[in-house]
């Protein structure tokens, strides 16, 4: 076992594990899997943070709604809408707000033929826009992803800046969470309709991660109420509405432009899966004209915090602790994670906190290698040493190494071959040896087959501990059930011994239960893992009383006791063993 561990366990291998932890944090971070667990809890920081610490914004943009009473008060189709439009526009010029952005698609051609005066109507109403305040008109594509041109004459009109592509990338689970210009065909820049009016206000956009925490949620103006103030000449109340503020118009409609996002921006109702598209173009201007929009942290961030934490594969560390630990690295991490987020920066934790894992998963994989291989090894270094259960107790940690022992309730069983002394002279060392094996292959078998462990052999003698180290209900019955088994192997094998032509055998054996200290005798370079006591001196006078009493199996009254009255014992009285008092002994199994 030390030459394994010490062949693994070098400074190389740990650097090398070290690695491979790191490499497979980052590697599998960059993921589809790891960065939508990453971009559910940024969405979870986001709403936490509306919550528990609302911000408001210094700069805020004000949103003219086209609503379902809007469209009722209106007799037009929404696409002859030229004329209303206009109105709008130039009641805006009245007002002079900052910018005002269109993230409605205007017609991509002439109505003339439809209502004579149409388009003029809208032009009169670009016209008076241009010459009081920045106007923005959105630009989409088509399902070939094209863009879908605006009729021309109104481009003129408004001007070739007056245009930006009312788009957001969307992620793979629909949510929109991202301002980006990086549009266009292999990543080139496109203006955006919250970039161009950002620009209009002297603010250059920066692309990033639309911060979904900042400011309260969004209220409108109905369009209808506008066109109100318009027809009515009521300039305070544009002015004071609109006066120098960043203003989007746009639809919010039920069930028309409608996307997800993290959090619901509506103050009006309606959930994070159904939001306006213009309120998330409000969300994003928001941004940009205050904070900006999140950053992700540097790489280098993340690859220094998943290298911290993959350190963890060079320390064992039990089961509980790593729960303990990997819970306050979770706490530390989404703490971390949520201040930076208040600061501009996103740190996604996953893969990080994937390290950690992998760092605990690879270790307590190697630990458990490396204790497999010192079971297997101690398994086969001292499986035909010591009785299986002494091996369990070992492989589990309850037997201590060191010398010494507890004091258990055991029953000794003690068993000797009759004669064996005459027997070996008349054999070679080599039958000796191959008679003994012959005989404690079975018999061990059968007292380790009833929980008994074999403390020691004696010669052609086995001592044998029934109680521990594996605890039994009745220990005596277990002992006693082991030495019937083993006179009744002697009667087959004498039976063989008949047909060999070879001289049969027989064995006697002595049972006494009492209390023993179980543990390692010896010395330090060598011990035993034996029992001892008065209970062992007993039992193996009682063993010897067998000639003297004529029965293959002695037992004490305390054992007799122990197995009741349908054990089939014999009474023989009180009789004296050497260097004792004497016993009231049992028998079994006349000779």
């Amino acid at each position: 076992m030390n030459r394994f561990s010490d062949r693994i366990d070098t400074p190389g291998f740990r650097l090398a594990a070290f690695v491979l932890v790191l490499l497979a944090a980052v590697a599998v971070g960059w993921c589809e899997l790891m960065q939508g667990l990453d971009l559910k809890l940024l969405d979870t920081q986001f709403r936490q943070l509306r919550i528990w610490h609302p911000r408001p914004v210094a700069r805020d943009v004000v949103v003219i709604g086209i609503d379902e009473d809007t469209a009722e008060g209106i007799p037009e189709p929404f696409t002859l809408w030229h004329r209303h439009f206009g109105s709008l526009f130039a009641a805006m010029a009245l007002a002079k707000p900052a910018t005002l952005g269109v993230d409605v698609v205007l017609p991509s051609r002439s109505y003339e033929p439809v209502a004579a005066g149409l388009d003029r109507e809208l032009m009169k109403g670009i016209l008076a826009a241009r010459g009081h305040y920045p106007l923005t008109l959105a630009i989409t594509i088509d399902p070939a992803g094209r863009p879908r041109p605006i009729h021309p004459a109104f481009i003129a009109v408004a001007g070739a800046d007056a245009t930006g592509f009312a788009l957001f990338p969307v992620d793979g689970d629909d949510t929109v969470r991202r301002f980006e210009e990086r549009l266009g065909g292999g990543g080139k820049p496109v203006p955006t309709l919250v970039g161009q009016m950002a620009r209009q206000m002297q603010v250059e956009p920066r692309n990033g991660y639309i911060d979904y925490s900042r400011g309260p949620a969004f209220s409108y103006l109905p369009m209808k109420q506008v066109l109100q103030w318009a027809t009515e000449g009521n300039e305070a109340a544009l002015v004071d509405a609109f006066r120098g503020k960043p203003v989007l118009l746009g639809t919010v409609f039920p069930f028309e432009d409608r996307l997800r996002t993290p959090v619901a921006l509506a103050a009006w109702g309606g959930d994070a899966n159904d939001t306006p598209g213009v309120l998330i173009h409000a969300q994003a201007l928001r941004n940009q004209l205050n904070d900006g929009v999140i950053q992700p942290a540097p790489a280098a961030w993340i690859t220094a915090l998943c290298a911290l934490l993959a350190l963890f594969c060079l320390w064992s560390v039990p089961t509980r602790r790593f729960v303990v630990l990997f819970t306050a690295a979770c706490v530390i991490l989404a703490a971390l994670s949520t201040v930076l987020l208040m600061e501009g920066t996103w740190l996604p934790v996953a893969a990080p906190l994937l390290s950690f894992g992998l760092a605990f998963g690879g270790r307590h994989l190697y630990d458990t290698l490396l204790k497999l291989r010192e079971r297997q090894m101690m398994r086969a270094s001292f499986s035909g040493s010591v009785s299986p259960t002494v091996m369990k107790e070992i492989l589990a940690g309850r037997i201590s190494p060191e010398l010494g022992g507890t004091q258990e309730t055991v029953c000794v069983l003690f068993s000797d071959i009759r004669g064996f002394t005459t027997r070996s002279e008349r054999m070679t060392p080599e039958e000796t040896i191959k008679f003994l094996n012959r005989y404690f292959e079975t018999v061990v078998s059968l007292i380790h087959q009833h929980d008994g462990c074999v403390a020691s052999f004696i010669g052609d003698g086995i001592m044998a501990v029934f109680g521990a180290p594996k605890r039994l209900e009745n220990p005596c019955a277990e002992a006693f059930a082991s030495a019937k088994a083993m006179l009744g192997f002697v009667a087959d094998l004498n039976r063989q011994f008949i047909v060999e032509g070879t001289a049969t055998m027989d064995i006697g054996i002595g049972l006494q239960v009492g209390e023993a200290v179980m543990g390692h005798v010896g010395s330090r370079t060598r011990h035993d893992f034996t029992a001892i006591g008065d209970v062992t001196n007993v039992a193996s006078r009682l063993e010897s009383l067998t000639k003297e009493a004529g029965y293959r199996i002695v037992v004490s009254k305390t054992v007799a006791d122990q197995l009741g009255a349908d054990a089939g014992l014999t009474a023989l009285g009180e009789m004296a063993i050497k260097g004792h008092t004497p016993v009231d002994v049992y028998g079994y199994e006349k000779i």
